[in-house]
């Protein structure tokens, strides 16, 4: 393979390809042969960067790709030398903490995923006891794939296998115990209560019985807890509208107290109430913060771009907080954390709307078990005293339409025509009245819209990898999104390398 066939495989601060042949016009990417070769490139990664190496820890979603990929990796790191601690079955937030964990000794871990992405496609997380790799680092790890000049020992490594994933729930079932403290019943927080998972045939399912059962809540109703790789009941994404719709059906038929549907390697989650609403997205983010804060008052929290004119309101209003709306991407959020931290600025939270969310308790690691556990230790408490989870969010303000729409860039230099699309629509939205930009703003163009029978807002921005153009559009008012959009079709019309057609659905 060439340095750009290697570069194609970089998304951000993980690698993904195509692993699996049968679909049409995706061809394989990711083959065994490949992921021995960057097993060797992460062993000589880890060498440059420590002086000694310890142990390197593997782990796999329930992708169909997984055991024969998680092999040839092991392979490429043992004829390198190093030992490595098989996990099999795991979290990408297991993974990361393998590599701090006081007893393994590990130097690096590896989680083998393609987060939601389709049955054919895989990838790899890499990370260190500092946490996971930045795009940086898998640049540097693609271009020693490239090079091919990567060691081998002479005497191989060792592998032995360890049940991380029974540790790690062993952890999550402390951190609600000494969280919720029940005086009257300490190991068994949650009984009484009727808490249902769906993990989309993922590597959730082990919440259900190793966490949640072993605290006293009754799990009767959970879905699709067995791990299988052809993802046959729903896509395994919990910002999926059909994902979505269907633990709040379970929730519903179960007369649940509560519902949790996590992604395919369990660092994103979301909720769902006792009525069957769903708890995601901006909701998600408010509940969080209110514990945040509620722990932590004033401090910053960091989201993406994309969030609500009423969440920010909620946070600074309702709560007290600071609302840092920074730019999409779960490193990026994470990475602004650490800084504001740095800088004496304190924040606890980052988290964006997807479901990713890293707390500074907790390593900023985007673990969505954890902040499961934050939220279920919240529940446990408010349980004792006759009040429900869903009663921290009521003052959140909620739009009355909100509209994602994808606008595809045709042009080659997709990154350089997208640069032209925003310079062009900010200063033609500067002579619309009642639009005016928002201040500060850390990515795209996002315009608070103020016209008769608007009162919303919308973001353009660039997709993160893809030849795409985002347009998240809202409105307080009913009809207000439309409207926002035909103003916006009129002003984007002449830019012919732009896919409109959404806008026009």
């Amino acid at each position: 393979m060439k340095l750009e066939d290697w570069k194609r495989l970089q998304n951000g601060s993980d690698l993904r390809g195509v692993a699996l042949e049968g679909v049409a016009g995706q061809a394989l990417n990711l083959t065994p042969e490949v992921a021995t070769t960057l097993g060797r490139a992460f062993a000589q990664w880890l060498r440059a960067k420590r002086q000694t190496v310890g142990n390197v820890a593997v782990g796999t979603d329930s992708r169909l790709s997984g055991p024969s990929l998680r092999q040839a990796f092991i392979q490429g790191l043992t004829e390198s030398g190093l030992d490595v601690i098989d996990c099999g079955l795991a979290s990408t937030p297991a993974m990361f903490m393998t590599a701090i964990h006081p007893e393994l000794n590990v130097d690096g871990a590896v989680m083998l995923t393609a987060s939601h992405l389709p049955f054919n496609r895989n990838g790899m997380k890499f990370f260190t006891s500092e946490g996971g790799l930045d795009k940086s680092d898998i640049h540097e790890l693609l271009q020693l794939a490239a090079a091919g000049e990567l060691w081998t020992q002479a005497a191989s490594g060792s592998v032995r296998t360890v049940d991380f994933l029974a540790s790690y729930s062993e952890h999550l079932v402390q951190v609600i115990r000494d969280g919720a403290a029940d005086p009257d019943d300490f190991d068994r927080p949650l009984r009484g209560l009727k808490i249902i998972v769906d993990a989309g045939n993922g590597a959730g399912g082990f919440f259900a019985d190793r966490v949640l059962v072993a605290l006293g809540a009754d799990t009767t109703g959970s879905q699709f807890l067995e791990p299988d790789g052809t993802f046959p009941n729903h896509v395994s994404n919990p910002e999926d509208p059909e994902a979505i719709a269907s633990i709040c059906a379970a929730v519903t038929r179960a007369r649940a107290d509560l519902g949790i549907i996590f992604d395919t390697d369990v660092d994103r989650a979301a909720l769902v109430d006792s009525s069957g609403n769903a708890i995601n997205r901006n909701s998600l983010i408010a509940m969080i913060s209110s514990v945040v804060l509620d722990e932590h008052p004033k401090s910053v929290i960091v989201t993406d771009s994309i969030t609500s004119e009423g969440l920010k309101s909620f946070i600074e209003t309702d709560l007290g907080g600071q609302h840092h709306r920074f730019r999409r991407g779960y490193k990026n959020v994470i990475n602004e954390a650490v800084r504001l931290n740095g800088d004496g600025k304190e924040s606890w939270l980052a988290i964006e709307t997807s479901g990713h969310a890293a707390l500074k308790e907790n390593h900023f690691l985007d673990d969505g078990a954890y902040l499961v556990a934050k939220l279920l230790i919240q529940m446990a408490k408010m349980n004792r005293q006759d009040k429900s989870l869903v009663s921290l969010i009521e003052g959140l303000p909620q739009p009355a339409e909100e509209r994602e729409f994808r606008l595809s860039i045709r042009e080659p230099d997709f990154a350089s025509y997208g640069k032209q699309v925003l310079d062009q629509l900010a200063t033609r939205t500067g002579a619309q009245p009642g639009w005016r930009p928002e201040q500060p703003n850390y990515e795209g163009l996002r315009i608070r819209c103020e016209g008769a029978g608007e009162d919303g807002w919308f973001l353009l921005r660039m997709s993160l990898h893809d030849p795409v153009m985002p347009l998240n559009v809202e409105s307080n008012l009913p009809g207000g999104v439309e409207l926002i959009v035909d103003r916006l079709r009129g002003l984007l019309s002449d830019f012919d390398g732009l896919d409109q057609g959404s806008l026009n659905g």
